[in-house]
């Protein structure tokens, strides 16, 4: 039997979020910015000669079939590409869910060029960036692995250069279904466009759901409240997760172990691309090279 490779899956952070307008589709236009951690999960596959994809793992049933990116991931893969070959796939979670760091769709764009490599596709990633948009917005940043400016729906890229900062991280715990943040009579859907000169100069850029989130959820409030005597606070994504930027290690660790207890929150690093880039250039392993 062929053994487990594993593959990291890192979180991201939205540095901004505005909406700009809505679409003719329905959909709306946003800004932001994404900022690789890392830290993430990690996911662990294992290929299979007879075509099946099989997830693993202790808690299978808190995320039902049709809704886990990763196997849908491998399954449109497979069929895009009339593979033959199957695949088992673990997920080791650390991103909480409903946070807005990516967690899902991270673990997704990891399947999608891992199981290329696996399976020795060589598809490409502008290939693997377009499967990735029919799984979420979000996939296609996490497959091309770059810290970017994104426009669109979070498909139209660009890459950005982003210095070294380290992020106090806190997870409220609490989840709002993305839909109904959307619906919310409060949200600004007109926020004036901004620039990546505007981004770059310091511009006070913020994320449109963090009022919603503050109203709603009590212990989003609580989180805001307790971060912003460390500095200032900021959400990510759509979802409850909180987040402050410091200059050095050091002081994002002051600040972590100033926080009162029965706060979940670490420290994470921005990184300069995704750590799956040095996984997928590794590979495959020596042996496995000097077998083939």
């Amino acid at each position: 039997m062929a053994e487990w490779s594993a593959w990291p899956a890192p979180a991201k952070l939205n540095l901004f979020l505005h909406i700009t307008g809505r679409r003719d589709d329905g959909y709306h236009e946003l800004q932001t910015v994404f900022r690789i951690l890392d830290w993430g999960d990690t996911v662990h596959l294992r290929p299979r000669d007879d075509g099946r994809i099989v997830r693993h793992g202790d808690d299978l049933a808190a995320v039902p079939e049709a809704a886990d990116l990763s196997l849908r991931a491998a399954k449109l893969l497979q069929s895009e590409f009339n593979v033959a070959q199957g695949a088992d796939i673990r997920v080791e979670k650390r991103t909480p869910a409903g946070g807005g760091f990516g967690g899902g769709s991270s673990d997704a764009a990891t399947v999608l060029r891992a199981l290329d490599a696996v399976w020795g596709l060589d598809a490409g990633v502008d290939a693997l960036a377009a499967l990735g948009a029919r799984l979420g917005a979000d996939v296609p940043v996490f497959v091309r692995g770059e810290n970017a400016w994104a426009e669109g729906v979070g498909e139209r890229l660009v890459p950005l250069a982003l210095p070294l900062a380290w992020y106090l991280l806190v997870d409220p715990g609490v989840h709002v279904p993305t839909a109904a943040l959307f619906q919310a009579p409060e949200l600004t859907r007109d926020a004036a466009p901004a620039t990546i000169s505007d981004f770059a100069s310091g511009a006070p850029l913020g994320n449109v759901f963090e009022p919603v989130l503050r109203c709603l959820e009590p212990a989003v409030e609580a989180a805001f409240q307790r971060l912003s005597r460390v500095g200032r606070p900021r959400l990510t994504g759509t979802g409850s997760g909180c987040f402050v930027e410091f200059a050095t290690r050091d002081a994002a660790g002051a600040a972590l172990a100033g926080l009162p207890p029965g706060l979940r929150a670490w420290v994470a690093a921005g990184a300069a691309r995704s750590p799956l880039l040095d996984a997928l250039a590794a590979w495959p392993p020596q042996g496995r090279r000097q077998e083939a």
